[in-house]
């Protein structure tokens, strides 16, 4: 499937695009291409894995002739940038415009116009009942590559829907870890609260599985355990050694849910149940406005969110294998110290 391709990686210098690259690296792709406009990062990656494939590219997915440009003879396209700091969205919500939804335009519309074979787009469950500007800016996304996917006979064009990815850069084990060594209370906003866990390997194989699977249009969703924050919390000291390590409750933030969805209950009445995912067929229905107004679903009004209430719970021994997974953890374990995932 990859023998002599040429990928492209939006965002590439983030956490997803690492992670792609410790896999294919040194698989049949004849070019790996990395978009992005942090020109350290890039300088950071080339020098980090050296090898002749990998070719970089500054440019901004807000910029559709420097998309363009990167795009041009590409097979394949993994579009992961975005802004994805809910605080930075919530002050500069058009900024988020720009970049989640407009960006994602831009990419694809290069991607029809160049004749890509496929695009994988990356979301996250914040597009679900969004309650910030960053979820609605990623809902708005998921809708741009409906409506492409419409309009594109050769392009496949589908969308990867995920939850918190653990140990990456900006999530909350990185920081747990940083207040237990700095002898700190830990802060946790709700310890009720509960989460999705996935590992970036998780993300990596459910964009394959989506890849490998998709039809145009579809988004496709991986079933992942849950936990609250307390049972994480309580996870990260036992294996540090410091189960008695003070915890302090800060109350939740803005922009934050008690729980959060993968799937809404509209979507559950149509997802298909892949066994280890789920995949959502895209709304293909035309502007005939009986099909919306007067012909309703009573299926709608029985079904149930797919939810972190809802899902497999963790306990902390759970939760405590699961960490064991991640090199960062294993790192920790043994008394070491990485970087979080970059």
């Amino acid at each position: 499937m990859f023998a002599d391709k040429i990928l492209l990686i939006t965002g590439g210098t983030g956490s997803f695009g690492n992670a792609v690259l410790r896999r294919f690296i040194n698989s049949d792709f004849r070019e790996i291409r990395i978009l992005s406009r942090d020109e350290k990062k890039q300088d950071d990656m080339r020098k980090r894995y050296h090898n002749s494939k990998l070719k970089f590219y500054i440019g901004d997915v807000r910029d559709y002739q420097s998309v363009l440009n990167a795009v041009r003879g590409v097979d394949y396209i993994f579009h992961a940038a975005a802004l994805k700091q809910v605080p930075a969205c919530e002050f500069y919500p058009l900024e988020a415009v720009k970049t989640n939804v407009l960006g994602t335009e831009n990419v694809l519309e290069a991607a029809i116009s160049c004749d890509v074979e496929r695009v994988v787009c990356l979301s996250t469950y914040k597009a679900v009942y969004p309650i910030n500007a960053m979820g609605i800016s990623k809902a708005m996304m998921e809708k741009v590559v409906v409506a492409k996917s419409r309009s594109s006979d050769s392009t496949v064009i589908c969308t990867t829907r995920y939850g918190n990815v653990m140990a990456s850069r900006g999530s909350v084990i990185p920081l747990f870890i940083d207040q237990i060594r700095a002898d700190k209370p830990i802060s946790v906003t709700d310890p009720t609260m509960t989460r999705f866990m996935m590992s970036l390997d998780d993300a990596v194989d459910l964009v394959l599985y989506a890849f490998e699977n998709a039809r145009s249009g579809e988004t496709f969703v991986q079933k992942s355990p849950a936990a609250t924050i307390a049972t994480l919390a309580q996870a990260v000291t036992e294996l540090v050694g410091k189960p008695e390590h003070e915890i302090h409750i800060i109350g939740t933030r803005h922009g934050e849910k008690q729980f959060e969805a993968l799937l809404s209950r509209e979507e559950m009445v149509a997802a298909h149940d892949l066994g280890d995912y789920y995949c959502i067929p895209p709304d293909l229905r035309d502007l005939n406005y009986g099909k919306f107004m007067e012909q309703g679903e009573i299926k709608i009004s029985e079904a149930v969110d797919y939810n972190s209430n809802n899902t497999t719970r963790l306990d902390v021994e759970g939760m405590k294998s699961l960490l064991l997974k991640l090199s960062f953890m294993q790192a920790i374990v043994r008394g070491e110290y990485l970087q979080p995932e970059e």
